[in-house]
C-alpha cells in the first residue's frame, strides 16, 4: 500500500499551471521538521519534498500562504523523467 501522511509547511509554491488535458496542476516544495525515536534513540528529522496537486485541490491549495502548516495525505511516485520522489497530494487540512 502506498499511503503517506505528512505534516509540513509550504516552503515554495509555483504558479498554477494546466496539463495538456486542461487539468489544473500545482507544484510545491514542502518542508517538515520533527523528532522521532529510532532504535531507542531520539533522532531529529528535517526534510524537503516535492509535492504535486491536481484539479480543484490544486486550485484550493494555490490560495494558501507560503509558510502555512498543513497535514497532507497522498501517495509517493517517481516522475517519468526524474529520480526523486514526489508526494501526490490527495487531501490536506489545517494542522
Amino acid at each position: 500500500m502506498n499511503c503517506t501522511e505528512l505534516t509540513a509547511c509550504i516552503a515554495e509554491q509555483a504558479a498554477l499551471r494546466y496539463t495538456p488535458a486542461g487539468l489544473p496542476a500545482l507544484d510545491l516544495i514542502l518542508e517538515h521538521a520533527s523528532e522521532v525515536t529510532e532504535a531507542g534513540q531520539s533522532r531529529k528529522i528535517q526534510l524537503k519534498i516535492r509535492a504535486l496537486a491536481f484539479g480543484t485541490l490544486a486550485e484550493t491549495l494555490v490560495k494558501q500562504a507560503v509558510g502555512s502548516i498543513w497535514t497532507f495525505k497522498g501517495f509517493l511516485a517517481t516522475p517519468r523523467q526524474g529520480k526523486s520522489v514526489v508526494l501526490h497530494i490527495q487531501e490536506f487540512q489545517q494542522d
